[in-house]
């Protein structure tokens, strides 16, 4: 499956007043997106910086919106970190050319374009003062823009702030997309690895208190494919194992001297190599001990294991031929 972002950072305004994270945001967030953690191709990206080798006008980005989406059936991202600019008739993301009468493009133009288009999912990211306007058609809302979206089915939208707040700089990078990387590094992936949408923004959210910029999501998803694949706590041939030990959800495996290689004499390297793997889902929090807490007395005691509620959620999927 063919996955393509069109990746915008503008630190440079001819008309007001310039930035200074948006380039580093936008340059983080191709080399992020473009691979997953084993290096394997994720997002082929383009990547669009002002100050660059070309000016980022109104008409260009508009330009590079119909060619993102095009006849397109897979699946697109595009991000944006630069200035953003509310006006009576909805958000505007402002171009290098914008001034305070003619700000740039519309918010709701990606969105409908994306609502358009033919690719089987879309996912906006934008990191700008007022972002939580994408989405919210004003036309729907006698003038407003706030509490209501308009996404077809597979769109989906990560804004910084509510339609009414300004999104922060912080650290050389915009608050929230510094959040957004931290997430796609690992920080919001699950047990395989995964990090979705969903998981990105409540990451995200989580991180931010009553006082800060508050991020928004917006989705009509009837699936949650992942944005970018980390390094797995468990991996499948792992998980794919379960019944072999676990014949039901309830199951208790019992454990004894033979299982710990420290027992010299009498550890049985098959048994030492079950223990290593049960190690590793009780690090990923699938299984645990029966009494106390430690796999290395369950084992001299001859003690049981058993799955947690989420080592049970991961043997469902693999009965049911999920993973």
């Amino acid at each position: 499956m063919a996955k393509r972002a069109l990746i915008v950072g503008i630190n440079h305004y001819e008309h007001v007043n310039s930035l200074t994270g948006c380039v580093p945001d936008a340059t983080e967030m191709q080399s992020v997106l473009s691979r997953h953690w084993d290096g394997s191709s994720n997002y082929d990206c383009r990547l669009l910086v002002s100050p660059g080798p070309a000016p980022i006008t109104k008409a260009f980005l508009r330009s590079q919106w119909r060619e993102l989406f095009g006849d397109f059936r897979d699946d697109v991202l595009f991000y944006f970190s630069g200035h953003g600019c509310p006006t009576e008739v909805g958000g505007y993301l402002v171009t290098q050319d914008g001034t305070s009468d003619d700000p740039g493009l519309p918010m709701e133009n990606v969105v409908t374009m994306a609502n358009s288009s033919s690719a089987r999912t879309v996912l906006l990211i934008l990191d700008c003062c007022f972002s939580g306007s994408l989405g919210n058609p004003a036309s729907l809302q006698g003038g407003t823009v706030e509490d209501r979206a308009l996404l077809r089915e597979g769109v989906t939208i990560l804004a910084a702030s509510r339609p009414t707040e300004v999104s922060v700089e912080t650290g050389g990078h915009g608050l929230f997309t510094n959040l957004v990387l931290g997430a796609l590094r690992g920080g919001a992936a699950d047990v395989r690895g995964r990090v979705s949408a969903a998981s990105i923004y409540a990451y995200a959210e989580a991180a931010l208190g009553a006082w800060d910029q508050r991020p928004l999501y917006k989705s009509h998803a009837a699936r949650l494919d992942p944005v970018r694949l980390c390094e797995p706590k468990v991996p499948d041939p792992l998980l794919r194992e379960l019944p072999n030990y676990f014949p039901r959800a309830d199951h208790e495996y019992r454990l004894d001297m033979t299982y710990e290689e420290t027992n010299l004499g009498a550890a049985v390297p098959a048994n030492v190599a079950i223990f290593k793997k049960f190690k590793q889902l009780q690090i990923a929090g699938l299984l645990r001990p029966k009494a106390g807490s430690d796999l290395y007395w369950t084992a001299e005691r001859s003690g049981r294991v058993l799955l947690t509620d989420l080592g049970k959620f991961y043997l469902q999927l693999v009965n049911n031929n999920r993973i």
